[in-house]
């Protein structure tokens, strides 16, 4: 993974010596709460419901094993004793005090870590597959390219204040993993016919208040010019994009307006400046960057581990999590395993500082010391001997984070919502364990197979609810928490927002009616059909007429 160099290391040493003296002064009353607002969001720090809340980067999603134990410490010291992984692969701590947090940003210092750009209107973190690197579908490394774009990104002075947040995918597989469909810039690595590598560009996409899947502005932009040609599309949406309404400042309104054609026309003039100017990349600077993405001393392995094979065959529990847990790898005799952090009444995403420790332990003695992070929340060893999955198994089991059902309906994405953000209109984290528990049977979750369920607290849509086969939106009706469901959405390569189905339900409805929903899929499947195929088959009306049926008469005879 990347290393810092000297100047990597003085910016973020800099940047917390300015950020402490910033605190200081808040803190002495020299700075009002105006002033520093928007100093704290620049260095991640949000004041929320309860207390400021820390959002550290996480650069694509991608940690190594004294990151994490360095996460761990602030966990047990600074905070309540756990930390929570987001769905843009950071990690957020929700009870630091403010007068601690530069003493935080010190720590993470230490060991090449900082909040910097991870909240405010500028370039977010970039987001990858967490399988990057190892993937047995990939095309080209993606890692670093995310590397590149992050250094060409960070405390760059033109686009520090945007008209809204701006939001970077990378993608270098078959399968998008990376939702590349739903950001603002969304990069496709491919090759050309020549067998040159380039991007497909995506601009306009996002979720929130107006969710938009994005849209192809370019099919192929030269390696060389890929950060000449997003900065056109940053200045474009830079000068542009609406400041006087939050609310339609993003760039996907900005293309809406626009047209991508029309977009692109500026995009294209605005590139005339730039292409071949001092920001054109080069080989040897590929180069540079990609040096630190080489794969790991690999050993040569037979394609199936005798061992592990036998224990596939004797022990179910295990070979269940491996059915679910265990993905494929590159290189023969290994495999990636998906710690889910989705066990039953453990709000999702959230983990312990004991079993950070744990996972670091783990990456150091099975992973090449390395740990990633997934936009569903979930964590990753990436590079684990066949003959080793049996052991880390059963350690992951101890420790609670063994659940296997990565990829069913359980493993839920969920925004902290109102039990701790200051923006949400209903809490998430009790719906997401209520529906856990309704559907806390694995050989029922197995029969319903590949479901994804995701919930936001709000319009903002951390949860990237518009994209979950099943969506749950919390909203305020008079004070009162309700929930909008949505059916059909999808990420990954057939990108799709789902559709409301009707009136929002109240909390304690929400079990029977993903219940119910489930039940119209089960009616009306075809052999190995997905959830999501059978609504695109089918269409929404079958789901919503046994959702509402029996709501619909008891309305009726109350009102009789």
């Amino acid at each position: 993974m990347y290393r810092y160099d000297e100047y990597d290391q003085r910016l973020v040493d800099e940047r917390v010596a300015q950020f402490s003296d910033q605190t200081r002064r808040y803190l002495a009353g020299e700075l009002s709460e105006d002033e520093f607002r928007p100093l704290r969001l620049q260095n991640g720090l949000y004041i929320q419901r309860h207390a400021p809340m820390l959002r550290i980067a996480v650069p694509y999603g991608l940690f190594s094993s004294a990151q994490l134990r360095k996460l761990a410490h602030i966990a047990r010291h600074y905070d309540r004793g756990y930390g929570h992984f987001t769905t843009r692969q950071n990690i957020q701590f929700n009870w630091p005090a403010l007068e601690k947090v530069p003493e935080i940003l010190a720590q993470l210092a230490t060991v090449q870590m900082h909040a910097i750009q991870t909240s405010g209107n500028c370039i977010r973190n970039i987001t990858s597959d967490p399988y990057a690197g190892v993937a047995a579908d990939e095309l080209i490394d993606p890692r670093p390219w995310c590397e590149i774009l992050r250094q060409w990104s960070s405390f760059h002075p033109e686009f520090a204040h945007l008209p809204r947040k701006f939001k970077f995918a990378v993608n270098g597989a078959e399968e998008d993993r990376a939702v590349i469909q739903a950001h603002d810039i969304g990069l496709d690595v491919v090759k050309n016919a020549a067998g040159e590598v380039g991007f497909r560009v995506l601009v306009g996409g996002g979720l929130g208040r107006t969710p938009i899947i994005g849209e192809e502005i370019a099919a192929f932009v030269p390696w060389q010019h890929i950060v000449t040609y997003c900065e056109s599309i940053l200045r474009v949406y830079n000068l542009h994009g609406r400041r006087d309404n939050k609310y339609k400042a993003r760039i996907k309104i900005l293309v809406k307006a626009l047209g991508i054609e029309e977009f692109r026309r500026q995009v294209e003039a605005e590139w005339t400046f730039h292409k071949d100017g001092p920001s054109t990349l080069t080989a040897a600077e590929v180069a540079r960057v990609a040096a630190h993405f080489v794969d790991p001393a690999y050993e040569t392995l037979p394609a199936t581990d005798v061992g592990y094979a036998s224990l596939l065959a004797e022990n179910k529990p295990f070979a269940a999590w491996v059915k679910r847990n265990v993905r494929a790898h590159k290189v023969p005799g290994y495999a990636s395993v998906t710690v889910s952090l989705k066990k039953t009444g453990v709000p999702p995403g959230d983990i312990t500082e004991s079993q950070m420790d744990l996972l670091a332990d783990l990456a150091d003695a099975y992973s090449y010391g390395e740990v990633r992070a997934t936009h569903q929340q979930n964590l990753v060893l990436a590079d684990v001997r066949q003959s080793d999955l049996f052991k880390v198994w059963q350690t992951l089991r101890d420790a609670g984070l063994a659940t296997p059902n990565i990829g069913l309906l359980t493993d839920i994405i969920s925004c902290p919502g109102g039990d701790y953000c200051g923006l949400a209109n209903a809490k998430s984290i009790p719906i997401a364990n209520a529906i856990q528990e309704r559907f806390d049977n694995l050989d029922y979750l197995y029969d319903i197979g590949e479901i994804e369920l995701n919930i936001s607290g709000c319009m903002n849509a951390c949860g990237h609810h518009h994209v979950g086969h099943i969506g749950v939106l919390g909203v305020d009706k008079n004070g009162e928490e309700w929930y909008q469901v949505t059916i059909g959405g999808d990420q990954g390569n057939k990108a799709a927002i789902g559709k409301v189905i009707g009136p929002s339900f109240a909390a304690h409805e929400m079990p029977d009616v993903v219940t119910r929903l489930i039940e119209t899929y089960l009616a009306n499947r075809h052999e190995d059909e997905r959830f999501v195929d059978t609504v695109r088959r089918i269409g929404i009306e079958p789901f919503k007429a046994h959702v509402y049926g029996n709501r619909q008469t008891e309305k009726k005879v109350a009102h009789a």
